[in-house]
């Protein structure tokens, strides 16, 4: 079954037989079937719903979401890879150099789990956030924090809700654990609290993001921030805020930490200080915390303390921090000059902080053939979408000066205008 719907025998939303008619048919035990079947849900493949039956999921961790879309042809401009631009970023080579000694061995005392120095400048970044700082792990990436953080606490057949649209590489992972996402819809100041109100009751865990939002740019206001806090305050939910894009993101955070009895803030410094560092910082509950780290010495045992000491080095050398500083000014500037110049044409366009804008088209597949035939690569918004409207995903951060934040915009107008002509 799993090669089937890796191949696409099995699309889909395909009603599987029931556990009875397959062991039947095929002459096999029903708790034989019953167990492939659970083992296929647990691996993120199908979905059971009772009495409905069990489906092969709307979007398998086999047919993963980034696979949607077109590849970028010689000659387009690719606005659509998400990615930081290289030349904001800080010089990591002579951190790497630096840190090279600081490699750890097993059973060092002190040990090689945590880098002290790097500890110490991960909690000042939160400090003025009013994050509680006492409990950490060091983790690989927003990502890694945000699945250990939830296999802590979840099994298979969990409910969490997740932004829509929302991060393709979350709503993967919520499927391949075997979990459920249900749709938590986002305007530009994060999550809106009627969305969270209406599944509030029915969720084990609750995915925010706290700034720098994919796709939409959206970032968590103090106001709404407050308000979130007021609905999800005393209720037994796992509360996880995922800060991946940190100073790049352009704004205060305004944390949603210790607001319920288990939380985690994952913070991330690959969007502003590079992407291969692959280290953050997971604050939460002490509990959670524990476990986390617990878990992660019996696997990786410990982030690179090479990559450790050089995001030390980073995180107090001058140079750097001013570079990120320009770097956050930059894109914002970019993101406005933006979506300006849809607003221009007419477009509205949302990207209040990060690197992208999302903007509502009605017809995404057309609009983005159309966009492609006149040089220009965006990405679906079927990747980040559960049940919001369509749209595509513009990298800002790619569009580097005036000119080039026009010319999109005509292109775009005229494409939305006639989206049928677009395709052909």
């Amino acid at each position: 079954m799993e090669a089937a719907v890796a191949d696409g025998r099995l699309p889909a939303e395909q009603r599987l037989p029931t556990i009875r008619d397959l062991a039947d048919h095929l002459e096999l035990a029903p708790g034989t079937v019953a167990m492939a079947y659970r083992t296929l849900r647990d691996r993120g493949v199908v979905l059971t719903e009772g009495r409905r039956g069990t489906f092969v999921r709307g979007r398998s961790v086999l047919r993963p979401r980034q696979a949607i879309g077109m590849a970028v042809p010689p000659g387009v401009v690719d606005l659509a890879h998400g990615n930081p631009d290289p030349d904001l970023l800080p010089d990591l080579g002579p951190h790497l150099v630096d840190a090279a000694g600081a490699a750890g061995l097993y059973g060092e005392d002190p040990d090689p789990w945590q880098h002290p120095g790097l500890v110490a400048r991960l909690r000042e970044r939160v400090t003025e956030a009013g994050v509680p700082t006492e409990h950490l792990a060091v983790v690989s990436g927003a990502l890694d924090g945000v699945e250990r953080t939830l296999a802590a606490h979840l099994a298979p057949g969990d409910v969490v809700a997740v932004e829509d649209p929302g991060w393709p590489n979350l709503l993967d992972l919520v499927a391949a654990m075997g979990l459920r996402a249900v749709p938590l819809a986002v305007d530009d100041d994060g999550p809106m609290l009627d969305a969270l109100a209406s599944v509030v009751d029915e969720v084990d865990a609750v995915v925010v993001t706290s700034r720098s939002h994919n796709p939409t740019g959206a970032a968590v206001t103090p106001a709404r921030r407050d308000q979130l806090a007021g609905l999800l305050s005393g209720r037994d939910v796992l509360v996880v805020e995922d800060d991946h894009g940190g100073e790049a993101s352009g704004v205060v955070l305004a944390s949603l930490a210790d607001t319920t009895r288990r939380w985690v803030l994952v913070q991330s410094l690959s969007k502003s200080w590079g992407p291969d560092l692959r280290v953050a910082a997971l604050f939460g509950d002490a509990r959670t915390v524990a476990l986390v780290a617990g878990r992660f010495r019996l696997g990786p045992g410990w982030v690179s303390r090479v990559l450790q000491s050089a995001a030390a080095s980073l995180l107090v050398d001058p140079d750097a921090r001013a570079t990120v500083d320009q770097a956050a000014a930059t894109l914002r500037e970019r993101r406005e000059r933006l979506l300006d110049a849809l607003a221009d044409r007419g477009i509205t366009g949302h990207g209040r902080s990060g690197l992208n804008a999302w903007i509502a088209v009605p017809d995404e597949g057309a609009v983005v053939a159309g966009l492609q035939a006149r040089g220009w690569a965006v990405a679906p918004g079927a990747r980040y979408r559960q049940h919001a409207g369509p749209g595509i995903r513009v990298t800002a951060a790619a569009v580097t000066d005036p000119a080039m934040a026009m010319a999109f915009a005509a292109d775009l107008a005229t494409v939305v205008a006639s989206p049928a002509r677009a395709v052909v």
